[in-house]
């Protein structure tokens, strides 16, 4: 069902980097552990961090923004984040249309934490996270999630070394997801989601977002039986019939069952599927609107490549079928044209209501009970924040890394030093002179002791190319 992504055994310790002229970096490699071979080997890393592979962007497909309306769009950004509640509350049209215009690359990572909640749950629950990631786990999944480490994303420099920090931190979120939903466990469609989310943020917020994709929303996918996306794939079937007679006469037809091309799609929120610029800002649209958007996707994609007489001609049985499906032609793909046709293609949240609550009569009908029983499903971001509602001191921003100047002169550092040892003797000094102002912004004396200590854990082993993932 899933694609094989084959590893290279890339491994970025001991390069050095540079920027080319067209905004991507080429790593040198000097170390025969880095490229395998002794050769010298010039590795090309793209803006999103790939350095190979089906997903790396190319500047074809990818839609460049000029630096003034980014700049534009990150002041827009950073004023709608210092008052998310009153923007979600009053103006939540308005952040709609940004997050369909694409979230610029800055504020990605911060802008999907207030999306989803996440910033939220991460403030209601202080320590949580690390006493999750204290625990040694459940051996059992534990041994599961490191066995699909080396499977996600391994073109990207992030997850490329095997054993890197990338792939720690992924260990650390899923780990730490097992052991808060123990009853749910490990599902491995969920690697790629939390990889996604590690490539934009600390270990911390990217554990609570995936709580909030988990169990807001997509709630039920990642639990035994999968009746949730079974559900899905109906609900999908039922609107290909409107939105495409052609293709769903096509697939009914030949009987391809909806689970057997749209598993990966929806599981993974298409971030095994698409180019990487299309997979961003699809889920941007997605963390704001919610599951509709990978409904939308969907229904394009089947559209594009079934939905006409002409398009059927090469694809005359099941098995040709799905390898269409498979392989989606890159036009359909493409970042501009996909997002547009996402946007005007008329699906609502009612819509899609309306044919679960079909579906599941159905289902009940045919089959019975549901086994595995979900949370309902929450339609976006502002659906989970009227949900629960949030205080604004859960929404408040406070800086996670804080480093010292290196501008700052040893004198600085004694001034600094001075001034936290004698504190309450100048303040009683100046309540009987003239008041003084102490800048608060002044550098600490002296780094985080926890930056000592970051190392880079490089790998030998290369990474495996001939194992397949599946999520059935």
């Amino acid at each position: 069902m899933a694609k094989t992504e084959q590893g290279n055994g890339l491994e970025m310790r001991g390069s050095t980097e540079k920027l080319t002229d067209n905004g991507t970096a080429s790593f040198h490699g000097s170390d025969p552990e880095v490229n395998g071979n002794g050769i010298t080997e010039e590795i090309v890393v793209d803006k999103y961090g790939f350095t190979g592979g089906a997903q790396q962007s190319s500047r074809a497909t990818a839609e460049e923004v000029p630096h003034e309306v980014l700049r534009h769009r990150e002041s827009k950004w950073l004023e709608m984040l210092n008052s998310w509640d009153k923007w979600m509350a009053k103006k939540h049209k308005k952040v709609k249309e940004r997050c369909q215009k694409g979230i610029p690359p800055s504020l990605r990572g911060r802008a999907w934490l207030y999306l989803t909640g996440g910033k939220v749950r991460r403030e209601q629950n202080q320590g949580k996270f690390q006493a999750l990631d204290d625990q040694p786990g459940d051996p059992k999944w534990v041994d599961i999630i490191e066995r699909d480490l080396h499977r996600q994303f391994p073109f990207h420099e992030m997850f490329a070394a095997r054993g890197g920090h990338g792939q720690q931190d992924l260990l650390r979120v899923l780990k730490a997801y097992t052991l808060h939903r123990p009853e749910e466990g490990y599902c491995q469609a969920q690697a790629p989601i939390a990889a996604l989310l590690l490539m934009h943020m600390p270990a911390e917020d990217a554990f609570w977002v995936l709580v909030q994709i988990c169990e807001k929303y997509l709630p039920g996918y990642y639990s035994t039986g999968l009746e949730a996306i079974q559900l899905d794939g109906e609900i999908l079937n039922a609107l290909l019939r409107r939105v495409s007679p052609v293709a769903h006469r096509h697939l009914k037809k030949h009987k391809l069952e909806p689970i057997l091309y749209m598993t990966e799609w929806f599981m993974c929120a298409f971030s095994r599927t698409l180019p990487w610029a299309s997979v961003l800002r699809v889920w941007d649209m997605f963390l704001c609107e919610g599951v509709k958007i990978l409904f939308k996707v969907g229904l394009v994609l089947l559209k594009c490549m079934l939905g006409s007489q002409e398009k059927l001609k090469t694809c005359q049985g099941l098995y040709e079928t799905m390898e269409l499906l498979r392989a989606i032609q890159p036009q359909y793909m493409q970042e501009s044209f996909l997002v547009r046709e996402v946007i005007e293609l008329d699906v609502s949240e009612r819509d899609i209501e309306k044919e679960h609550h079909a579906q599941l009569k159905r289902w009940k009908e045919s089959r019975g009970e549901l086994h595995c029983k979900s949370p309902p499903r929450m339609h976006g971001a502002k659906a989970i924040m009227a949900a629960e509602p949030p205080s604004r001191q859960d929404l408040r921003q406070r800086p996670t890394i804080i480093v010292e100047s290196p501008l700052a002169s040893e004198t600085d550092r004694g001034r600094v030093e001075d001034s936290k040892e004698n504190r309450k003797t100048k303040e009683e000094t100046e309540k009987k002179t003239s008041q003084e102002i102490v800048n608060p912004y002044l550098p600490p004396a002296d780094p985080s002791p926890l930056l000592n200590h970051v190392s880079i854990q490089g790998s030998k082993e290369s990474l495996s190319s001939a194992e397949h993932d599946t999520y059935l």
